[in-house]
């Protein structure tokens, strides 16, 4: 395996994309040999982000970690109704199948794909696309917050309603 999940982070939002509750911020721990088997990106990004030294450190199993995210989520949603919702989350989903599939069976099926969104802006309203800049930290809960006011971008920019 060279990839596996090292960070999971978990927002609940209402459907006008208020939030309602955060997670907990969570460090998986994995192999050091998985760990030195990452390709140059995620060895760069994760050692600058200081993400590798927190899933050293504080890191818990995938079981744990699956474990504390439902807790949370159980607490906010019902099962079958939230779906996985970010940027570019196709990875996501199959990581999840793959290592936490408890997790992965209580979101609902579909998607919320801001960049599915993001890539139909650039086709048909490249000025709404390019009004909106992202940081890029590619930490979970970084990410998320990022999708969630791209997504509130879009729908006031792109998806105006009157």
């Amino acid at each position: 395996e060279a990839e596996r999940i090292l960070e999971l982070a978990t927002l609940v939002t209402d459907s006008e994309l208020n939030l309602i509750a955060q997670g907990p911020v969570i460090y998986v721990r994995q192999s050091e040999d998985l760990i030195a088997g990452m390709d140059e990106w995620n060895t760069k990004h994760h050692n600058e982000s200081g993400l590798i030294d927190l899933v050293r450190e504080q890191g818990i199993s995938e079981r744990e970690a699956e474990q504390a995210t439902l807790a949370f989520l159980r607490e906010h949603t019902t099962a079958g109704v939230s779906p996985l919702c970010g940027n570019s989350i196709g990875q996501d989903r199959r990581f999840l199948v793959k290592y936490m599939p408890e997790l992965e069976n209580f979101l609902h099926y579909r998607n919320l794909d801001v960049s599915t969104v993001k890539e139909l802006a650039v086709r048909w309203r490249p000025d709404i696309a390019a009004s909106h800049q992202k940081k890029g930290a590619h930490r979970a809960l970084d990410d998320i917050v990022e999708s969630i006011e791209e997504l509130k971008h879009y729908r006031a920019h792109f998806f105006r309603t009157s």
